[in-house]
């Protein structure tokens, strides 16, 4: 699903292909059928007409009688073609646009979704512009993915009725053709090689006038896409840190984003509405000298000079009518290939942008320096790393974190110390192999499970049992498992109300409080049991209590869990018996990274005191005090 054919017949040819070509063929007999009761309409209409014309004929002895009958065949006619055989392929085209689009979004969700953080990994792009990131990747999946399946069934069956209509509007036209004037040595074929004469001129020369206009139309559209999809994703970024700039009183400052992001749009639209206009204005005039000046021309010669009779001369007309409006498809349909080509040219970039990293090293290193290297151990060793280096992107880039050699025994509980911005989550997510440049060796405990618990899970619309159980599903767990865990975490007030997606009508994300949703991560925790642990600030909203409480549960829950967390306590917790919870910890000062175990236990209450979080001092205010002090 890399190019456009590629993605244009995938489902033909997935393990759903009974089903694609099933109603494929369904839609092209209806197609034959529409077509074939076109000429069926011609014909009709030819005899309608005549019947007016001959209205007074003194051979004409029941006149109003043959108007009310070939009048009543034609109505006849309208609705078969157009409530039956046309109202039915809707129907049929339209399940067809249904499943397709189903399937092609499900390919792309498990894409994106699977165990290589292929969703993270895609959004990467490089500074030089050498490697672009994917824009607004949820537009694609559901907008272009959509517009594009229903813009290539509308196109395609397009194609189909012109073929259809060729054989048998072109059948029908030999077979009535008469001798011309000036054009004997056609012989019979005379009035009809005139007709698709006339046709092969007329389409073809005002289609390159509509490929022309059509260039322009998905220029815009692409550029339309892209605006409405920043201003859209800006939109909801907003909306979720709607407390942010409430309390920043920062509406002013996003009003000017937002008007920004508008102006794109707008001018945007304004110039595809000039040239949708222009195209509109083009195709009227084209559809009125076609069905009124060139259907009728060819006709008129034949019957000038008597080869033809009146009724007759309309039929044709009419038939010649009906072929130019089929074999102007490509041009009714113009806007719509240029959407299409917009909406396929935004997927496939997006396939393109989640095969490019099915190799995170190979595709980060197009843009710097990514070796990691991961591999497995005995379980007794615990978790290695060897000649760590993390860096950031470029291929000159100088490391902001090294370290030799950094062990963590099982069982063991290490905390990470240093300044803000030292590289402390960075570290944590190269061991997870969520960090893109750098390179080292990362040696896993074989067989031992590992969980990664940041601040918070942002998961609207799941059941508070669901997000318990993450990263696993909620039939992993019986109900008593995981009424037990939020038992063991503190939220026992919660358990009766756990397969519910809300409360009082808010989601949880909007229930539970900053304190709440890191007990969240406890039960999560003490669910899935790991056998290796990562804390990445997850007590950040928590008091000391709330803290000691926290890790207590750990402890009491996971005995022979190894832990790694970041904090920015100066000291770590203690629990409230005074014993430590941290074996040892990793300094991380001048850019490098070493571990050693804690120093001497202090008393608790100088450790509650040092865990309090300290005022940020600016270097003015740092010199100020040490003038005083002198």
């Amino acid at each position: 699903m890399r190019n456009f054919w590629g993605l244009m017949r995938a489902y033909w040819l997935s393990d759903r292909w009974k089903e694609a070509w099933t109603l494929t063929l369904v839609i092209a007999l209806l197609t034959a059928l529409s077509s074939k009761a076109s000429v069926w309409f011609a014909m009709a209409s030819g005899e309608l007409v005549n019947s007016i014309a001959f209205l007074h004929d003194a051979a004409n002895t029941s006149p109003l009688e043959t108007i009310l009958t070939n009048a009543g065949v034609l109505v006849l006619l309208v609705l078969l073609k157009d409530a039956g055989f046309t109202g039915i392929r809707n129907l049929v085209s339209a399940t067809l646009h249904r499943k397709w689009r189903g399937w092609l979004n499900d390919q792309f969700n498990q894409a994106l979704l699977d165990g290589n953080h292929t969703h993270f990994h895609a959004q990467h792009g490089s500074a030089d512009g050498a490697i672009v990131a994917p824009d607004n990747v949820d537009q694609r999946i559901q907008e272009s993915i959509k517009d594009m399946t229903g813009g290539a069934i509308g196109l395609a069956m397009g194609v189909l009725g012109l073929a259809t209509s060729l054989y048998f509007i072109g059948q029908n036209l030999l077979q009535s053709s008469v001798e011309v004037k000036g054009l004997e040595f056609l012989g019979s074929y005379g009035s009809a090689v005139l007709a698709l004469l006339a046709v092969a001129i007329y389409v073809p020369l005002n289609t390159w006038i509509a490929v022309k206009l059509g260039s322009l139309l998905e220029r815009l559209n692409i550029r339309m896409q892209k605006a409405e999809g920043s201003y859209r994703s800006e939109l909801t970024t907003f909306l979720r840190r709607s407390f942010h700039v409430a309390a920043s009183h920062g509406e002013g400052v996003q009003k000017t984003m937002h008007d920004r992001l508008y102006v794109d749009i707008d001018r945007t639209w304004g110039r595809l509405n000039v040239v949708n206009t222009s195209y509109m204005s083009f195709e009227l005039i084209y559809n009125f000298i076609g069905a009124r000046i060139v259907a009728y021309a060819p006709g008129l010669v034949p019957f000038i000079h008597s080869r033809l009779d009146y009724k007759g001369y309309i039929t044709g007309s009419e038939m010649v009518a009906q072929l130019i409006s089929q074999c102007s498809w490509f041009i009714h349909v113009m806007p719509a290939i240029a959407t299409l080509r917009a909406n396929s040219q935004r997927v496939t970039e997006l396939a393109n942008a989640i095969e490019n990293v099915q190799h995170p090293q190979e595709f980060y290193s197009q843009s710097g320096r990514s070796d990691f290297h991961y591999a497995s151990q005995n379980p007794v060793f615990g978790l290695t790393i060897q000649k760590l280096e993390l860096a950031h992107q470029g291929e000159d880039a100088t490391p902001f974190l090294s370290s030799a050699n950094l062990r963590f025994r099982r069982g063991e509980w290490t905390f990470l110390k240093g300044e803000s911005g030292c590289g402390k989550t960075s570290l944590i997510k190269a061991i997870n192999g969520l960090w893109p440049y750098g390179r080292g060796t990362i040696v896993f405990p074989e067989g031992v499970k590992s969980f990664y618990a940041a601040q918070e899970v942002k998961l609207p619309q799941v059941s508070l049992k669901q997000l318990v159980c993450l990263p696993g599903s909620e039939d992993d767990h019986g109900d008593a498992q995981v009424a037990s865990a939020l038992h063991k975490a503190g939220l026992g007030d919660f358990i009766e109300h756990m397969a519910n997606e809300s409360r009082e009508g808010k989601s949880w994300d909007q229930v539970l409080s900053g304190g709440q949703k890191q007990k969240l991560v406890v039960a999560r925790i003490i669910l899935q049991q790991p056998g290796l642990l990562f804390l990445d600030e997850a007590t950040g909203a928590l008091d000391p209590e709330g803290k000691i409480a926290f890790h207590q549960a750990i402890k009491d829950n996971c005995p022979e869990v190894t832990v790694i967390s970041v904090m920015h306590e100066a000291v770590a917790p203690r629990s409230a018996a005074g014993t430590e919870f941290y074996h040892s910890m990793v300094l991380i000062a001048d850019g490098v990274a070493t571990k050693k175990p804690l120093a001497p236990s202090l008393p608790l209450e100088l450790t509650t005191i040092l865990a309090q979080p300290r005022p940020v001092e600016d270097k003015w205010t740092r010199f100020s005090r040490r003038l005083k002090q002198k």
